[in-house]
């Protein structure tokens, strides 16, 4: 492709800037390194004159254009001197190019300039994870919208307060961070000061704070908060059992919410979470560094992030009261200091309390299951108010999953038919749960790889793909107790941790208007009872809670759901006899959707296959007589085998994946009953059978 001379020398400046800084690993102050590049450019006033019909000269073009280096994290800026970081100098080996180099960055810059306010926010979420604490960087990009792999570059460039603290989910330093030896001995002495020294690598487990935490935690008013443009926030505040008794009778009498706040010293309204945290950490010696975090998050909310206006939602059982908070927060004496921190409230409906399970949206109810004595319920403050204010002439909220229609475009890419394709989405719409079935070499795994991409609307961190096999099990799949460090660094301690769909679920609960797609790669390799446990009962009941096996063990009655925006998609595979088929109770909770050589769309894929790339049919007919004199069903063979473009244009190649891969199948499938496979099933012989004398045409 043609670029402009403009480009080609705004290119080279650029990638010769970042030349120089690789050169300096101390840094350098920008008009020291323009001074270098221009000494690199003995002409570049003239070819600038040449290239650029603005009045802008090329000194301003190179610190504007650095602003984009910057974004895309391979540039970084501090104390007046610019560094090139360590995915910069990955860059520049990448990209021995100027242009190359040069285009790349302005594709970065985009991607943030398209997502400005995902940036912003990360960039406050950052700088307000405690001391102490980190976040994992996929559960930040999932709070934002962002994508993992620009939000970690674009850290390393802004470098916000905090930005260190923002990890894998194993506690490591981000490996699309590519951090250098440089770097990785800066990151882990901020991480030290911080008091999270890492064992192996890897900082405690314990001091993380998890996606909804960190939503719960951080996300604080706007600026200009106490203006009018502050929107009304919705908050639930619990009441229920204070320290095994039930308050939600005098709130509503008396008009006002409270926490039990009987260690903590007075507090102005308004204080910060930094001095709230201190006074919890003296004040709560005594707990956990997870319940002093708790009590912070949840007294700074009380005090300093509710306002007059907001709406409040507390429960009595299944009874649900909502009121709007008229005044500020106060400290009072109560009854066994049970209700000592308190804000007036005008409770809305004391006499008809809505109810839990018949009024309450689904995703409401799943949110109210966390262990939070005071919950951010902002998201839905819409469609709360509507539940005690009908508004008719305001338009209806969605946030309910939309699966798209299966396109023309999909189905050719999987060369089936676009009617069988859109039937397989229509049964996910009718229940999320499908399995495609079939001999191996059907293109199961290929389809519901594609299909979920697809229905995921192309974002590539809303799909999950995972295996079973004979030995995998619940603590791999959904949570189980690891070992972590403890808090001090000495010993190791057990918590549980989340497995691939517990992530997910997360994930889907945090945009219930997304698809979210896990895909169980040979599902029925796995003991599915012992795999799924008490999710089997929630495959068939989206809509019910159940306890889990380790939170419960927790003690934290914990209840869970599975949101209707995840979809699973499982394959299996039917010549494997080696594991029973999935028994009765599963096969009620999925579609079941079979690929077979024989039947619609399978048989056709291999001939539209060859037809695609012009090549003879020679290779169907082949694949349809083999199969022909396979009398097993679940043992004929698909076409995926053959649709390698390689083989084609190698003259043995056909010939050599037929006998290296087709026959050893059939060997083993006819092992012992005193079939010749190679006489059987030969290539030769097929090919006399059907007149093909001569090898595939490459």
């Amino acid at each position: 492709m043609m670029v402009s001379a403009w480009t080609e020398i705004t290119a080279r400046i650029q990638f010769t800037g970042a030349q120089i800084l690789a050169e300096h690993p101390e840094g350098m102050r920008g008009r020291e390194l323009w001074s270098l590049v221009e000494k690199r450019f003995p002409n570049l006033d003239q070819e600038w004159k040449q290239a650029s019909t603005g009045s802008t000269g090329p000194e301003k073009i190179f610190q504007w254009r650095s602003v984009g280096l910057v974004k895309y994290g391979w540039l970084t800026k501090s104390g007046g001197r610019w560094y090139l970081t360590s995915l910069g100098r990955v860059a520049l080996a990448q990209h021995v190019k100027a242009v190359a180099f040069f285009e790349e960055a302005e594709s970065g810059y985009r991607y943030w300039d398209k997502h400005k306010a995902g940036f912003d926010m990360a960039k406050r979420l950052a700088e307000a994870v405690p001391e102490g604490s980190w976040v994992a960087a996929g559960d930040l990009a999932s709070q934002t919208g962002l994508e993992i792999a620009p939000l970690v570059r674009w850290l390393q460039g802004e470098r916000p307060e905090g930005w260190h603290r923002v990890l894998d989910a194993d506690g490591g330093l981000p490996d699309d961070a590519h951090a250098d030896e440089r770097l990785r001995k800066e990151w882990q002495g901020l991480l030290i000061e911080d008091g999270l020294d890492a064992l192996l690598g890897m900082v405690p487990q314990d001091r993380r704070i998890s996606g909804a935490d960190l939503h719960q935690l951080v996300i604080d008013d706007p600026v200009g908060g106490d203006g009018p443009e502050r929107p009304r926030r919705a908050w639930l505040v619990r009441g229920s059992n204070v320290h095994g008794v039930n308050l939600v009778g005098d709130w509503l009498a008396e008009g006002y919410c409270s926490l039990p706040a009987s260690k903590l010293r007075e507090l102005p309204p308004g204080a910060a979470q930094e001095t709230i945290q201190a006074a919890v950490d003296v004040d709560y010696a005594h707990g956990s560094y997870n319940d002093r975090l708790k009590k912070t998050a949840e007294f700074h909310a009380f005090l300093s992030r509710m306002r007059e206006g907001d709406l409040v939602l507390s429960n009595d059982g299944g009874k649900v009261y909502l009121g709007h908070l008229k005044g500020g927060p106060a400290f009072r004496a109560s009854m066994g200091n049970r209700a000592n921190l308190q804000r007036p409230v005008r409770w809305l409906n004391p006499e008809t309390p809505l109810d839990f399970v018949d009024d309450l949206p689904d995703e409401i109810s799943a949110k109210l299951a966390t262990q939070h004595d005071v919950l951010d319920l902002t998201e839905f403050v819409e469609e709360l108010e509507r539940l005690i204010e009908p508004r008719p002439s305001r338009p209806p909220i969605t946030r309910e999953m939309v699966l798209p229609d299966a396109g023309a475009e999909l189905a050719g890419e999987l060369l089936v038919d676009q009617d069988w394709l859109q039937e397989c989405v229509e049964l996910l719409r009718d229940r999320p749960q499908m399995i495609f079935y079939g001999p191996p070499g059907t293109g199961k795994t290929y389809i519901a790889q594609h299909l979920a991409q697809f229905l995921a609307g192309g974002k590539p961190e809303n799909v999950k793909l995972v295996q079973f096999h004979p030995a995998y099990s619940y603590e791999d799949f959904f949570e189980g107790f690891r070992p972590v460090q403890t808090a001090d660094g000495q010993g190791v301690t057990f918590k549980p941790l989340p497995g691939p769909l517990l992530r997910l679920v997360d994930a889907a609960r945090q945009h219930p208007e997304e698809p979210h797609v896990l895909i169980i790669d040979e599902i029925n390799r796995g003991n599915l009872a012992k795999i799924f446990g008490e999710l089997y009962f929630l495959l068939e009941y989206r809509d019910k809670a159940v306890d889990l096996l380790y939170s419960s063990a927790e003690g934290t009655g914990q209840a869970f759901t599975l949101p209707k925006n995840l979809i699973i998609l499982g394959t299996m595979n039917t010549a494997d006899r080696s594991i029973a088929l999935v028994d009765a109770a599963m096969r009620r909770r999925f579609a079941f959707v079979e690929l077979h050589p024989e039947e619609t769309p399978t048989r056709e894929v291999l001939g539209r296959w060859l037809a695609g790339r012009e090549l003879p049919a020679d290779a169907a007919r082949l694949l349809a007589e083999l199969n022909a004199r396979i009398e097993d069903r679940d043992f004929k063979i698909g076409p995926s085998y053959l649709m390698r473009a390689g083989i084609y244009q190698d003259a043995k190649g056909f010939e050599r994946v037929w006998r290296t891969q087709i026959l050893p199948l059939l060997e083993e499938h006819h092992y012992g009953d005193g079939v010749e496979v190679s006489k059987r099933y030969g290539l030769p012989q097929l090919r006399q059978r059907l007149g093909l004398d001569q090898e595939p045409t490459p």
